[in-house]
């Protein structure tokens, strides 16, 4: 149900109109306008870590799918979003309409996973998610993850997709099991799903993890 709600929000390059409304009442703008454009240098580190195989999993319209092709690096995108996934093909990506828990290619054989934007939150259990991502991997393989500033912890809910309607209030869509968590709480999270935090960096004001398979 998440895919209509998100589709709204790209096919509206409205700025600023979109938000992410949590259940315990948090709320961040959807920067659409960013996701549309080209990779943001505070990305870089990440396509730096990725020297192999790359899925970018709620690929979105492909910006960092293209940065790493262009990096040289094989990627493939994937998002339950048809419209995400037409605008991605659109700017040169390789991208799979599909949800990330349904089979994937060359499952286990991949070198990395990246999960961007809140995507930790897909699905709602950030175990699962990474657990669905170590399958992914081969045994030497990474999940490059962005993560929330410290203090925000685990939060597990449902969240819904705001837009503007004018006039009058904005529209409400479909509610959607949804989840944060940040670089504190990665750790036991990680370590659930039998990976561990190999790495902690940040970029532009943002943190991310890169996370492996424990006792490698």
């Amino acid at each position: 149900m998440s895919a209509d709600a998100f589709a709204t929000a790209l096919r509206d390059r409205t700025p600023g109109g979109h938000w992410l409304v949590h259940g315990d009442g948090a709320r961040h703008r959807l920067p659409v306008r960013r996701w549309q454009g080209g990779a943001e240098p505070a990305t870089a580190g990440v396509v730096a870590r990725c020297a192999g195989p790359t899925l970018d999993l709620g690929c979105g319209p492909g910006r960092l799918t293209v940065a790493l092709a262009r990096a040289g690096t094989t990627a493939v995108g994937v998002d339950i979003c048809a419209y995400a996934v037409a605008a991605a093909r659109a700017r040169g990506a390789v991208a799979l309409h599909r949800d990330l828990f349904d089979p994937l290619p060359a499952e286990g054989r991949w070198a990395h996973a990246v999960l961007l934007d809140g995507n930790i939150g897909i699905g709602g259990d950030p175990v699962a998610l990474l657990a669905r991502c170590r399958s992914l991997l081969d045994a030497r393989g990474t999940v490059l993850v962005e993560l929330e500033p410290p203090g925000a912890g685990l939060w597990q809910g449902h969240a819904r997709v705001a837009s503007p309607r004018r006039p009058g209030r904005p529209v409400l869509g479909p509610v959607f099991r949804w989840a944060r968590l940040d670089i504190r709480a990665v750790h036991q999270v990680a370590a659930r799903a039998g990976l561990v935090v190999r790495d902690l960096f940040r970029g532009g004001g943002r943190w991310f993890g890169e996370l492996g398979e424990s006792g490698r």
